[in-house]
């Protein structure tokens, strides 16, 4: 057969599969970059490909497969241009959890208990659905969507059994979570700050952060702007700890509001 008969035959073979479906097939190879499986109905070369957190939740990938080894994925991508189905053991391990993880909606609310907090986000056990298999709950929070607000530590925001709501962001399939949105549910204070301040209004605010560019400064419940290092003051400054410190109370003049993007540019030199 030649090259561009092979061709035809696995964009055929491809064209048959698709998202969603379960392929069974065999284990032709396992490296550090995944696994290559020969689907059934197409032995002249593996199509399939699990990768490494495709395998399993629980397992390391060593553990998980063999080469030989019959398996039966589920279908998370078909790439025609390279001829690859990207297949996840997952979703066959653990079925109940991979349907009802995909069964959710972005926008969607859902209620839980806070099950643990870790230094790179907060754990939800829902209300509905199953038990996640390896980690406290099946939702997710990371620090950036727990609150509006700056906090140092996420206690400052929830703690452990304290009840929640979270809009549905994403499921992510490599960890198997349901990725949660806290603050999507309270009302953002940057909108309603935009509506009552304009481009050269001095506000007094409160330093909260000093980074090599330029200092954060909190001009409002749930708002802060920055202060490039350049507008910090009339003279150059090399850096922001020479004019100010973190909890000074300044005199800022607003230079830029960025709705889209949140953003609030501020300056302390003299208009």
């Amino acid at each position: 057969m030649g090259e561009a008969s092979a061709d035809r035959a696995v964009n055929g073979f491809l064209a048959a599969i698709h998202v969603g479906d379960l392929c069974g097939g065999t284990v032709a190879e396992v490296g550090r970059s995944g696994v290559s499986v020969i689907l059934d109905g197409f032995g002249a070369r593996p199509l399939g490909v699990v990768g490494p957190s495709d395998a399993s939740w629980r397992r390391s990938l060593a553990e998980a497969v063999v080469v030989g080894q019959r398996i039966t994925a589920e279908v998370i991508a078909v790439d025609l241009d390279d001829g690859r189905v990207r297949l996840s053991m997952v979703a066959t391990e653990n079925p109940e959890l991979w349907a009802f993880l995909k069964g959710l909606r972005r926008g969607e609310i859902l209620a839980g208990t806070v099950a643990a907090i870790e230094r790179y986000g907060v754990f939800v056990a829902l209300d509905e659905g199953p038990d996640h298999p390896v980690y406290p709950g099946v939702g997710f929070i990371t620090y950036p969507e727990l609150s509006w607000r700056r906090f140092e530590a996420a206690s400052e925001v929830v703690e452990i059994g304290q009840r929640v709501a979270c809009e549905f962001l994403q499921f992510d399939t490599w960890n198997g979570e349901a990725r949660l949105s806290l603050r999507a549910t309270q009302p953002d204070p940057f909108p309603v700050f935009a509506d009552g301040v304009a481009v050269g209004r001095t506000l007094r605010g409160r330093v909260t952060k000093l980074l090599p560019f330029g200092v954060f400064v909190q001009v409002a419940d749930g708002v802060e702007g920055l202060v490039p290092l350049r507008e910090l003051g009339a003279e150059p400054v090399a850096a922001p700890e020479d004019v100010v410190q973190t909890g000074d109370e300044v005199s800022v003049i607003v230079t830029a509001i960025d709705r889209e993007r949140r953003k609030l540019t501020l300056s302390r030199r003299p208009a």
